[in-house]
């Protein structure tokens, strides 16, 4: 190698290197420090002495769903159980999962996913023992499309009547005279719900994801100046970054579809931790659980949704304006569009913390933070789909119940009066689904060979 390759290549690491250290600092020094006066008024139920480990270091993403962890954060809860909470806010999500894996976080959101696929090693990862007993929320995350998309006749997926195939013509049709450079679309973490939904929406629409979409990784707060740039076409993320997006804000795209509209009660972001800290510290888990289980109720509250849309656009949560965070949080949710029209719709399942709607799920005691094992086969369904994984796996039951710890959480909810459903697996209705098809979590198999697109299908060649 040539001395000037040589010390360009230099040059371009340490420039690198230079850059994610700058955003890594960057995002510390907006740590939420000292507590407000209401956590201080708090007295412990929980005596800190008694946990084996009461100070902790818990990530969160400068998105909506931080929401929770400000609450506790804000209102005490951390307190009550005994915990000493040190909030680091994290640049993306790769950064949450990996502040875990690394040992440099104790406890930390997770993209619905991430936890079976650490254990899986999806991709040709290092297989890691993650573990989540809860989830943080449901729904509260959307997609959006640029501008140019909109010119080219496409609108929000409900004016589609449930006519995918005519959606996949129009997309089509603007991708035979666009660029291939207009074929880019971001996701904040591969093997992950989010790249997952894309994927699954573009396929059921009749589009092969694999060959005709180019999809790459970027983080929350970078989507709407991705966008801007036109370095992106659409991308899916969590509020409030499509809020921000749309006409009379950045006016840079609109919603094409809320998550929910992909499947109606879908899990978003799990509590996630090493196993061995529920090992190594039970007590201190159990605490942890207990203060986010209650922020999740806190937030569920539609008398407290305002506030809760106030606190987390402070600079230490998602520093963002809460005419952005507000729509997301209280239901009143705006798709925006260039044509002067009102898209507003008015409910609290756009984002759900705790109390679950019957129109998203009618089993007894159900709620929110409630993990259904079944859910974590539907992910492990995409990632052998799209193959992440070789096959499905064989053991697919196992990992689901040693990552996601419903045992563990009934056990908690129940010291805090909280009755769960009896079952860890349910029937996901073909109601819940975009392309109205239904999830029988004892036939997977059956399920993932319905699909006609996916990676190395089968192909068929004619001979003349």
């Amino acid at each position: 190698m040539s001395t000037t390759r040589r010390a360009f290549l230099q040059g371009m690491t340490a420039t690198a290197s230079t850059i994610a250290f700058s955003a890594c600092s960057q995002e510390q020094g907006r740590n939420p420090t000292g507590l407000s006066e209401t956590a201080l008024a708090v007295e412990p139920i929980i005596n800190p002495a008694s946990l084996e480990k009461p100070n902790l270091t818990v990530g969160f993403v400068p998105v909506n769903d931080c929401a929770p962890f400000a609450i506790a954060w804000e209102k005490g809860f951390f307190r009550k159980y005994g915990l000493n909470v040190t909030l680091s806010r994290e640049a993306s999500w790769a950064n949450s999962r990996d502040g875990i894996i690394f040992g440099r976080l104790d406890a930390s959101p997770v993209v619905s996913g991430a936890v079976t696929n650490a254990r899986i090693g999806a991709e040709g990862a290092r297989q890691f023992p993650l573990c989540a007993a809860m989830t943080i929320h449901r729904h509260g995350n959307a997609i959006t499309f640029n501008r140019k998309l909109w010119e080219a006749g496409i609108s929000p997926l409900s004016t589609y009547s449930g006519d995918l195939d005519a959606f996949g013509r129009d997309l089509q049709q603007y991708w035979q005279t666009a660029s291939i450079d207009d074929r880019v679309w971001a996701t904040v973490l591969s093997s992950s719900i989010y790249e997952y939904f894309i994927r699954y929406l573009l396929s059921a629409a009749g589009i092969n994801p694999v060959t005709e979409l180019r999809s790459i990784i970027t983080p929350p707060p970078q989507m709407v100046s991705n966008m801007r740039m036109d370095a992106i076409q659409a991308y899916m993320v969590a509020e409030p970054w499509n809020t921000r997006a749309i006409k009379g804000n950045e006016g840079v795209g609109f919603t094409f579809a809320q998550g929910r509209e992909i499947w109606n009660g879908h899990p978003d972001r799990l509590l996630a931790v090493r196993e061995s800290f529920i090992q190594d510290y039970p007590k201190t888990y159990r605490s942890l659980v207990k203060a986010m289980i209650e922020a999740c109720r806190y937030c569920s509250e539609p008398a407290n949704r305002e506030e809760v849309a106030k606190i987390i656009s402070q600079r230490s949560f998602t520093g963002a304006n809460v005419k952005y965070t507000r729509p997301a949080i209280v239901g009143n949710y705006n798709y925006g569009g260039f044509d002067n029209q009102q898209r507003i719709t008015n409910s609290l399942e756009t984002t759900i913390f705790f109390e679950m709607p019957t129109s998203v799920s009618d089993i007894a005691n159900d709620h929110s933070t409630f993990l259904w094992q079944s859910q974590s086969l539907w992910l492990m369904t995409q990632a052998a789909r799209w193959g992440q994984i070789p096959e499905f796996p064989k053991n697919a039951e196992a990992i689901a119940r040693q990552g996601w710890r419903t045992d563990l959480y009934r056990e908690i909810a129940a010291e805090m009066g909280i009755v769960c459903p009896a079952d860890d697996y349910k029937v996901e209705p073909a109601s819940a689904l975009v392309d109205r098809q239904s999830f029988d979590p004892s036939n997977p198999i059956g399920y993932l060979s319905n699909f006609a697109i996916r990676a190395n299908a089968p192909k068929s060649f004619f001979f003349a």
